[in-house]
C-alpha cells in the first residue's frame, strides 16, 4: 500500500470513529431525557421507573376521584386504565379541559406509590385521544384477557 492511500485510509478511519463516538454520546444523552409514557397496568406491574426518575402516566381521570384541597392548588385524582387506578397529586393550575372521565397524560415521578405530577395534559375535543394512551388501554386489555374456558362460558 502506498503512503498517500494509507494515509487516506487513516484519516477516513479517524473521521468515522469521531462520527461513532459522537452518535453515541448524542444517544446516551437523550435517552437520559427520554420521558416514557406508561398506563396504570404498567406501573402497577413494576415497568415504569423508580428512584424519582420522571415519566408519563396515561390513562383516564377516574369518575368521582377529583378531590381539590381548601385553600391550596393541589389537587388529588385517580388515573385508570379501567384495569388498575394509580393515585394523582398535582399542585398547580389544570387545564380548562382537564374535567372527569376524559383522558390524560400527566409527567412526574412515583413516591410512596402515588404519583406526583408536575405536569397535566388534558385532552383537546370530544373524539381525540392521545394515540399514547389509546395503545396503552389496548395493551392492557390484551394482557388482561381471560380465555373463554376460564370464564366457564366455553364447552369442554
Amino acid at each position: 500500500m502506498n503512503p498517500v492511500r494509507k494515509r487516506r485510509l487513516i484519516v477516513t478511519l479517524l473521521i468515522l470513529g469521531a462520527v461513532a463516538i459522537a452518535t453515541g454520546l448524542s444517544v446516551f444523552a437523550l435517552q437520559r431525557n427520554m420521558t416514557y409514557l406508561y398506563s396504570p397496568t404498567e406501573v402497577d406491574a413494576g415497568k415504569a421507573p423508580t428512584g424519582g426518575h420522571p415519566f408519563r402516566l396515561g390513562g383516564i381521570v377516574k369518575e368521582g376521584s377529583v378531590h381539590h384541597v381548601p385553600g391550596t392548588l393541589t389537587t388529588d385524582f385517580v388515573i385508570t386504565d379501567r384495569f388498575q387506578n394509580i393515585p394523582v397529586t398535582y399542585t398547580g393550575i389544570l387545564p380548562d379541559l382537564f374535567r372527569v372521565g376524559q383522558s390524560t397524560i400527566t409527567t412526574g415521578t412515583m413516591v410512596d406509590g402515588k404519583f406526583v405530577a408536575t405536569k397535566v395534559l388534558a385532552k383537546h375535543d370530544a373524539t381525540y385521544m392521545p394515540p399514547q394512551v389509546a395503545q396503552a388501554i389496548a395493551k392492557a386489555k390484551e394482557e388482561n384477557r381471560i380465555p373463554k374456558t376460564a370464564q366457564g362460558g366455553g364447552a369442554p
